[in-house]
């Protein structure tokens, strides 16, 4: 989604750093062979994460929804040297293309990959992080916050992506509309939950910072 008008959006994107070429080809190859390429960050979105987590300097990640690493080796980029990112996804069929280009960058030691449900995998996981990033299935991101909150340490923080939803946070609700429907409880949580601080983005499809008290 585009917020600004598309001359100032450009503007905004060519102002702002470009991605590593490993991510220029991640790109090109995700497009040429893998369904919904839209689900890629993308340049833009990809260097606000990196910004975010060079900013953060964390030691522990963790990723829920992986889709072929574009957004997880952004997040790599701001690891400590000793630092490791965690992340998550359900499609096996993804798991050789994410470690080609895992292997081809600077982290491919400190990425790990979990394959399976996050429901389940998220309670094995024995430790604590210090930035969570959630681009994974709508219907739980409640479910996911509840799971990893706390192992959130204090300070840490959760940044959630989609949660403008194609704009459809704003429309009347179907009831049918699971995931929008989920989206929005989601929102309402992050805004009421005493144990963080929000601030909603408007970054392509929305982008919520939460940083845990």
């Amino acid at each position: 989604m585009h917020f600004l008008p598309e001359k100032l959006d450009d503007y905004v994107v060519s102002h702002s750093q470009d991605e590593p070429e490993l991510l220029q080809q991640l790109t090109r190859e995700t497009y040429q062979k893998i369904l919904q390429p839209i689900m890629l960050s993308g340049p833009y979105q990809g260097r606000v994460l990196s910004m975010i987590s060079k900013l953060i300097r964390p030691q522990t990640i963790l990723e829920l929804g992986t889709f072929t690493g574009y957004a997880t080796l952004c997040l790599a980029e701001g690891l400590q040297s000793n630092g490791d990112i965690h992340t998550i996804d359900i499609n096996e069929e993804l798991v050789d293309f994410q470690r080609k280009y895992f292997d081809k960058s600077p982290f491919g030691e400190q990425i790990h990959q979990h394959l399976g449900s996050a429901l389940d995998i998220i309670p094995t996981l024995d430790m604590t992080f210090d930035l969570v990033f959630i681009d994974a299935d709508k219907p739980n991101y409640v479910n996911y916050f509840h799971l990893i909150i706390d192992k959130l340490n204090a300070g840490g923080v959760i940044i959630s992506d989609n949660v403008l939803w194609h704009g459809k946070v704003i429309e009347p609700v179907n009831t049918k509309d699971h995931s929008t429907k989920s989206v929005l409880a989601y929102n309402t949580l992050l805004k009421n939950d005493a144990r963080i601080e929000t601030v909603l983005l408007p970054i392509r499809d929305g982008l919520t910072i939460s940083r845990k008290k």
